[in-house]
Formats: structure tokens, sequence, C-alpha cells
């Protein structure tokens, strides 16, 4: 860029690095979309369509960025990893937020009329999502932050599940429904939908239940005795700026080359993390042997 007496206005841009060595969530939520899902008729308590267009979009982000390493989503959010090792933008936070944002938009108007076919999108109601980035300073708290997320998604979708069952089958008001369920434990809950409705909840679809998780597969691995809790590191494999570039290169490569597979699991409990080491060691596995 040429010099000029105006280039003093660069001074003003303050930096946004974010720490080094530490996990970086991109986290992003759905702007007004209460209003959105009721002017497209959004089915309730979960819309089947709407889950696997924001699964569609978030692997397309996965599979743009092959520095994100997991992806977990429920309802209109999404949260994106970058492992500690990740040197992407030189980890500048609103250049790794705004591409995720942006990146996840574009793919979710693009893919919009695939999964509501008779649902044109028309302004003012469009799809919008803000973001933010977190940093975590070890894989403990990361897998903290991921199981919060799930817990949460469980949380919600029962609550959800009974207060529309009651509205919907059992013709309460919303007032009403609202009310009975008040100070209500999650067994409490159950009983309501099994005993009034005859709905086992553990039957439902796990989508719901546990949300989506998106990560690059390669061949599974049998956990190790040693290996059956997840090792705490915060620097767990030899940093990208330290990597000579076709070292990069090729890391990049294999995890392009990697499926992107979308799976709806536990990942509270330490089996998930153990069968696929890849995640929180930041290195590629063997890819399966295509059948």
């Amino acid at each position: 860029m040429a010099n000029s007496k105006f280039e003093y206005v660069k001074d003003f841009e303050q930096p946004d690095v974010l720490l080094p060595n530490t996990w970086i969530v991109v986290r992003i939520d759905g702007r007004g979309f209460h209003k959105l899902s009721d002017h497209y008729a959004f089915e309730k308590p979960n819309d089947r369509r709407a889950l696997d267009l924001m699964n569609a979009a978030a692997a397309e982000v996965m599979k743009d960025l092959p520095d994100l390493c997991i992806a977990y989503g429920v309802s209109d959010e999404f949260s994106f990893v970058f492992h500690p090792n990740s040197q992407l933008f030189e980890r500048r936070s609103a250049k790794l937020v705004t591409t995720i944002v942006s990146t996840f938009t574009a793919y979710y108007i693009y893919l919009w009329s695939s999964y509501f076919p008779s649902s044109p999108l028309k302004p003012p109601y469009l799809p919008s999502f803000d973001g933010r980035a977190v940093i975590y300073p070890s894989s403990r708290i990361l897998r903290d932050y991921m199981s919060w997320r799930q817990v949460d998604c469980h949380i919600n979708n029962l609550y959800n599940t009974t207060f529309w069952t009651m509205v919907l089958q059992g013709k309460m008001s919303n007032t009403d429904a609202e009310q009975e369920l008040k100070g209500t434990v999650s067994s409490d809950k159950n009983e309501i939908l099994f005993k009034r409705f005859g709905i086992n909840y553990n039957n439902e679809e796990e989508i719901y239940k546990k949300g989506s998780v998106l990560y690059r597969q390669y061949e599974l691995q049998d956990p190790k005795p040693s290996s059956v809790s997840v090792e705490d590191e915060t620097s767990p494999s030899i940093p990208e700026a330290q990597q000579s570039r076709s070292q990069q290169d090729r890391m990049k490569k294999l995890r392009r080359k990697a499926k992107v597979v979308i799976d709806h699991v536990d990942i509270i409990k330490d089996e998930f993390w153990a069968r696929r080491p890849w995640i929180i060691s930041g290195s590629v596995g063997k890819l399966p042997v295509q059948s």
C-alpha cells in the first residue's frame, strides 16, 4: 500500500490477537430467530428441517476451514473450535469471528431452498447471526464448555417438548402450560409426558436430546487403559508457528481429505474423546478405507 498523509488513521486500529496456545471457540447465535421461525412456520418443539439446515451450513464451514477441529450445534446456535496450535489469521479475534459468521450465514441462505422449498426467503425475515470468540486455557475446560452446551440442549429440549405437547396435544394455553411447569424438575416433566400423553422421552430422536457434533472422521481407536480419562493439556502438540510451511500445508491437505461427519452422541463422557484422540491432539488420524 502506498504511503500517504492519511495513513496515520491506521494507528487507531486496536490489536485483538487472542492468547497463544489456547483453545478458541467462536460461538454464533441466530438474531431474531423467534420471529423468523414463526414467520416460516417452524414445527414445534423441533423442526428437523431447520436443524438439518444448521448442520449442513456448519459442515460447509468445517470443510472451508481445515483449522477447525470440532463444532457443536443446537437450535439456532453453533460453537466452532480452533485447536491451540491454530495460527489462522494470526489469531485475530475479529477476523476469526467475521469469517465464521459470514461463511455460515452465506451457506445457510444458499442451502435454505433445499430444506424449505415451499418457503422462499423474503425481507424483512432474513436469517442473520452474531458471534463472539472466547478462549479456554486447557482441553479440560474446553470439554467442560462443550459439556455445558450439551447439558443445556437436554434441559431446554425436555422443557420445550413438555411445554409444546401440553399446548398442542393437551390444548392448554401457553400461560397455563408455563404456570404448571414452573418449579418442575426433569422427573416431573418425564411423568407429564408419559402419564398424560404416552410419550417416553427416552425414545425421542437423539438429535433433539443431544444436539449435533461435527468432526473430521478418521479410523476410530480403541481407548487404551491409560486414556480412559483424557489428559488436561494446555499445549498438546507442536504449535503451527514452529512447523515448516510444508508441514502446515500437508496437515491442511490431510484434514481436507477427511470426511466431516455429523453425529448426535454423548460428548460429556470420556469415550467420545478417547476414541477420537486427533481432536484434542490436533494431529490427523488414518483415513478410513473406502468401501
